[in-house]
């Protein structure tokens, strides 16, 4: 058992402490997160987009109180964006001030050029930041799929050694080990030295059940009738070759439109009126309605 409160105690912990800020795992998500934390190892999350792999890793900051260090990757993400870059206008500003002060006899041009690249003049990005950062904290490198290969060649010397080497001040050592997630889409396969590095772990759509606890537990005024019927729709929906098949997120959102609008039940009309709430894309909606032949609802008497 580890000496700090913050850290989960075992799987059991893990369970409860993410159920209770909202995130529901399963048994694969409450290993991987409890030996991912013991080990010391980040948490490869893969699967398509919308099944919550961002979220378990905003579900353990909450769930261990701990700071939440986030880096987008995009394509073209470089060391300057993710680890650190220096404050060229303030180096600048104390250039201009030093030789302003070698006319009147001040400083010399040695002891200012030793200045400028010091602390005072770094600027941290998520990477150094959490590298450094003194208390809880769970890095989140999000849809790392979309950088290339040079980029994860950085992430091997922070994932594998937990320092990163800044040449104008030396290796960084981190002073404790950040959670970190890295999540991915499946855009492109990820090397094997940032996999190896990783516990694996596959997100899928989770099963009607699963969704429908989901829905109850981030809508809770919903009827349990309508989480179930607007859970089943979703999932037939899901086995339709969409261009953007209707992730999690849009099935709470979906849930939270039918109450907003006073629906207790769905039939055709109410799911063709509110298809644009659960997909993107106008060809996914002409083929989502073609597909819905739902019964019309009762009259209310």
């Amino acid at each position: 058992m580890s000496s700090n409160p913050s850290e989960f105690g075992g799987v059991v912990d893990v369970r409860e402490r993410l159920s209770a800020v909202g995130y529901l795992p399963d048994a694969s998500i409450e290993t991987v997160t409890y030996l991912a934390e013991r080990l010391h190892k980040p948490v490869l999350v893969e699967g398509p987009a919308g099944v919550g792999k961002t979220e378990l890793a905003k579900a353990v900051a909450a769930a261990r109180g701990a700071e939440l260090i986030r880096l987008q990757c995009y394509e073209g993400l470089d060391e300057a964006k993710a680890l650190y870059e220096w404050n060229y206008k303030k180096q600048l500003l104390r250039i201009t001030h030093a030789r302003g002060g070698d006319t009147a006899g001040g400083e010399s041009w040695d002891a200012v050029e030793d200045d400028l690249f010091g602390e005072d003049y770094l600027l941290e990005r998520p990477l150094l930041r959490a590298l450094r950062h003194p208390g809880d904290v769970v890095l989140l490198i999000d849809e790392v799929d979309k950088v290339d290969f040079e980029f994860e060649a950085l992430l091997l010397e922070i994932l594998s050694d937990f320092q990163v080497t800044i040449p104008e001040l030396g290796t960084v050592r981190g002073s404790r080990h950040p959670f970190v997630v890295l999540t991915s889409n499946n855009t492109r396969e990820l090397s094997e030295a940032l996999k190896r590095r990783c516990l694996y772990l596959h997100l899928d759509y989770p099963s009607v059940e699963r969704e429908k606890q989901i829905v109850l537990s981030r809508v809770p005024e919903a009827p349990e009738a309508l989480a179930d019927q607007l859970v089943r729709i979703v999932r037939s929906l899901r086995q339709l070759e969409l261009k953007k098949p209707p992730s999690i997120s849009e099935t709470l959102d979906w849930a939270r439109t039918l109450l907003e609008l006073g629906f207790d039940a769905v039939d055709e009309g109410v799911a063709r009126s509110t298809l644009n709430v659960l997909l993107k894309y106008q060809q996914d909606v002409e083929k989502a309605a073609a597909h819905l032949k739902l019964p019309p609802r009762p009259e209310m008497n």
